[in-house]
């Protein structure tokens, strides 16, 4: 079954446009190095706050990408811009 990771979290307003520049380097980063990575969505949910919904093949695979953390220069720009992790979590697509 394919797992779901949801992250809520936030970013000033001011940097909306710093955040929405960033992503596909991110995404790109995911695709080149996290094996399993199925794709990703990102949904403003208000003026400063984020859900970041992305699919993995496996838990396994979802866990083996947070053990890289920000590894590469497109994932870590993208997470400079996040000011406060509200909350993550893991699901199941049915």
């Amino acid at each position: 079954m394919t797992t779901v990771e949801l992250t809520r979290f936030r970013v000033s307003p001011e940097r909306a446009g710093e955040l929405l520049a960033a992503r596909p380097e991110m995404i790109a980063d995911f695709q080149a190095d996290r094996d399993g990575f199925l794709g990703a969505k990102l949904v403003r949910v208000s003026a400063e706050e984020w859900l970041d919904i992305v699919e993995w093949r496996s838990s396994a695979d979802y866990a083996a990408s947070r053990a890289k953390g920000a590894n590469r220069p497109g994932i870590q720009a993208f997470f400079a811009l996040i000011d406060e992790l509200v909350s993550a979590e893991e699901g199941t697509l049915s």
